[in-house]
């Protein structure tokens, strides 16, 4: 059984591994096409679609999960199907009501987010039609979250690894094309380009649907099997079952729709508070830096590392349910370690290779406030990790209700501080807001586990204080390898040369972090073994 959930999880965070790598490659040819006036308006858009969309795939399919996966092993198979075609019904009714509801109020949000209706720039009408076509999504995605929760209540993570690549397959082509289409073959507007890859979103949903109905009809034998042979069944009347669903749904929820939130505030407040800030010229370039094609960026080196911390979580909750601390610290000092091994030097080489980076991807056009606002970016995807984790060890140690308070305060302080940071520091305060308001959070749930379970934070931070030495050993190698071929490549001015000391800069820094680490036997204690690839690399 461990081997099917390790398979399991490692599965999904491979599918997601690879949905996130798509999202950072389709956004290079995007942005050739679309410009930051166009990756601005995309991310306008798709901030309230993803904070509606989050309600039913990230809440609904981890409280299916565990709703189905719990009758199941009290072998009531029944009770789980009723679920399922209940939560279908359900979802259909809330997604057709989403869709609608987002549809006939994108004028209003659009009225919101846009203050100065400028012709040469985004205008309300822009913006309006581009949520109209996002919304479409809401009529399938929702429904097809609920599919994707059944499959993992039965212990079947295939079908939502598959769909899920899938369906960002799909939507990239799609995105593509029709970018490509009207911008390069028809000459058309730069808002009708970004109108159908938002419309995209719908289009992958419908792909995704289709893996599942594929999967379903191979499946339902067997599960239909299993319905016939069961002897026994709660006859939970369906009001009970949602009150239960929803209980385990709200606390996943609140969480997942944090990044949305954040951009959220900035949606309503950052074209306001640059053009008070006299920077009326560059606000939808360096909001789509930050929102869109810098986040895509940020969000990567997180993705890994969380997935592999999560991975211990389900032993977690049987730990702390059985009461044995030993064992119970030594999975927490894991899930913790692991973020911070690989994660603090991925987000401090993204810092320093900041304007190579953004450079080689989207070209070099006003890359002194694009380089430098990813720059001030990247450590936020230390804690956005950080943030993902503690919640998820605040569900292990049955205080996840917490994780919606600190999420809470964090975001009031956004809320509150946002355009004020902005007047005072540009673009950069939309950055320092998040960056207060995630670090908030995490420290929140952070005090919150020591309380509870009285953990002791001295291994994470002694092992903190070796990455720091080994991350700044890091950056001294990168700036040596910078100042080097600074000489022959001008790197601050041309993509291709870019391009190179890119690959330069992660490769030595990659290597002389991975020797540190190895030699030393952090990468051994922290993961638990030694890498057998490393061993022969750099010897044991």
């Amino acid at each position: 059984m461990s081997n099917t959930i390790v398979r399991g999880a490692m599965l999904l965070t491979g599918a997601t591994f690879l949905s996130k790598f798509l999202g950072i490659i389709y956004v290079i040819p995007f942005h050739a096409l679309v410009g930051g006036t166009g990756g601005t308006l995309y991310s306008f858009a798709y901030t309230p679609y993803n904070i509606i969309l989050s309600i039913s795939t990230i809440g609904v399919p981890l409280a299916v999960s565990k709703f189905v996966s719990k009758y199941n092993s009290l072998g009531d198979y029944e009770t789980g199907r009723r679920m399922f075609k209940a939560g279908i019904a359900l979802m259909l009714v809330t997604g057709f009501l989403a869709f609608l509801a987002l549809f006939f109020s994108a004028e209003w949000l659009a009225g919101l987010m846009i203050t100065s209706d400028n012709p040469e720039n985004i205008t309300v009408a822009d913006l309006t039609m581009v949520i109209r076509m996002v919304s479409f999504a809401l009529i399938v995605i929702p429904a097809m979250s609920i599919v994707r929760g059944f499959f993992q209540g039965h212990q079947s993570m295939g079908p939502t690894a598959v769909s899920q690549v899938v369906e960002q397959i799909v939507r990239i082509v799609f995105l593509l094309a029709a970018a490509f289409i009207i911008v390069v073959m028809m000459d058309g507007a730069i808002s009708t380009a970004v109108g159908f890859a938002t419309f995209a979103a719908c289009i992958g949903g419908i792909a995704s649907a289709g893996i599942l109905w594929v999967y379903w009809k191979k499946r339902k034998p067997g599960l239909d099997k299993l319905l016939k042979q069961q002897t026994y069944t709660n006859d939970i009347p369906r009001k009970d079952l949602f009150k239960e669903l929803f209980s385990y749904a709200g606390p996943f929820i609140i969480v997942g729709l944090a990044t949305s939130l954040y951009q959220l505030v900035d949606s309503f407040t950052f074209e306001r508070a640059m053009i008070a800030a006299g920077l009326k010229d560059i606000w939808e370039v360096s909001l789509s830096a930050i929102n869109l094609y810098g986040h895509k960026l940020v969000i990567i080196p997180g993705t890994i590392a969380t997935g592999l911390s999560l991975a211990v979580l389900p032993a977690l909750t049987k730990t702390f349910t059985e009461n044995n601390r030993v064992l119970l610290y030594k999975q927490i000092n894991q899930a913790l370690q692991i973020v911070l091994v690989l994660v603090i030097p991925a987000v401090v080489g993204l810092s320093v290779l900041s304007h190579e980076a953004y450079g080689a991807l989207y070209g070099m056009n006003e890359i002194d406030t694009t380089g430098t606002l990813l720059k001030w970016y990247a450590p936020v995807g230390l804690l956005f990790s950080l943030f993902t984790v503690s919640s998820a060890l605040l569900q292990g140690i049955n205080q996840q209700k917490f994780a919606v308070i600190s999420l809470s305060a964090g975001l009031l302080v956004k809320i509150l501080f946002n355009i004020q940071l902005i007047h005072m520091f540009g673009a950069k305060g939309a950055i320092i807001g998040t960056m207060l308001a995630v670090g908030i959070a995490v420290s929140l749930n952070i005090w919150r586990v020591k309380a509870t379970v009285h953990f002791p934070f001295k291994q994470v931070n002694k092992r903190t204080m070796l990455i720091g030495i080994f991350v700044i050993i890091m950056v001294i190698a990168i700036w040596i390898v910078k100042a080097v071929l600074g000489i022959f490549l001008p790197f601050d001015e041309e993509r291709w040369a870019a391009i190179l000391m890119l690959a330069a800069g992660v490769g030595t820094g990659g290597v002389v972090y991975l020797f540190l680490a190895h030699k030393s036997t952090l990468l051994e204690h922290v993961l638990g073994k030694r890498i057998g690839i490393l061993d022969r690399i750099f010897g044991r």
